[in-house]
């Protein structure tokens, strides 16, 4: 087979992976609103959204490997997940629910340099502005880590889709089904990595207390929703 046919091959392959797996994330669902959060406190963003990107591969080369017919053949795998994840998300819906009526003053406070400042190392008092570094308060990289394993792998709908459907599909393009995959994981690192960029350029619609609460109502409804539609059939 010629390069140019070859190229002729993938390119649609690679493309028809990538508006898969985009079609499959972009959605309003507990990981995007966690990365949504993460990317507009200006805090550890950059990681949360690697790690959703790697967790993403990971199932997708799964799927392509061909786990979606174990997880078809042991359908309580995907109920004990499911159950799990319903629980999970419950707590974290409840804890947001409870930032939101209860309040701790939080808002996005952001510094910038004061100009003038000399190049000998002089401090720059702190002054307060729209576009700099976040000062809200830190949450420690592991704790925030951890919710965002649990919320992407304790999310049954990452099996059945990503896992299932993604691999199914793939499977269908034969030797060029590794092509599709990698079109599904570059969506993936395209969305995640936007995601949390372009977050923190809503910071200037939540620099008060109030913004923060109606951000973490609709986190609570959200995630509330979710895990009740977990187990509601």
């Amino acid at each position: 087979m010629s390069f140019d046919s070859t190229v002729r091959t993938v390119i649609p392959t690679l493309l028809a992976g990538f508006g898969l797996g985009l079609s499959l994330i972009v959605a309003i669902g507990a990981q995007n609103l966690f990365v949504l959060r993460q990317g507009i406190r200006r805090e550890h963003a950059i990681a949360v959204a690697a790690v959703c990107a790697v967790s993403d591969a990971v199932l997708i080369v799964l799927g392509v490997s061909g786990l979606g017919l174990v997880i078809q053949a042991v359908p309580w795998l995907v109920d004990v997940v499911r159950w799990a994840g319903f629980a999970f998300l419950l707590v974290y819906g409840l804890l947001a629910a409870r930032r939101a009526l209860r309040p701790s003053g939080q808002a996005l406070r952001v510094e910038t340099p004061v100009a003038g400042a000399n190049a000998a190392g002089a401090t720059n008092a702190p002054a307060t502005a729209v576009g700099a570094t976040a000062t809200t308060t830190a949450t420690r990289l592991a704790p925030v880590l951890l919710t965002c394993l649990a919320l992407t792998w304790l999310n049954p709908h990452v099996y059945l889709d990503t896992v299932f459907l993604l691999g199914s599909v793939a499977s269908s393009h034969g030797e060029l089904r590794w092509w599709f995959a990698a079109g599904a994981a570059v969506a993936s690192i395209v969305w995640f990595f936007g995601l949390a960029v372009g977050a923190r350029y809503l910071g200037r619609w939540l620099a008060t207390p109030r913004a923060w609460r109606i951000l973490d109502g609709v986190i609570a409804v959200v995630m509330i929703a979710i895990a009740v539609s977990l187990v509601w059939h």
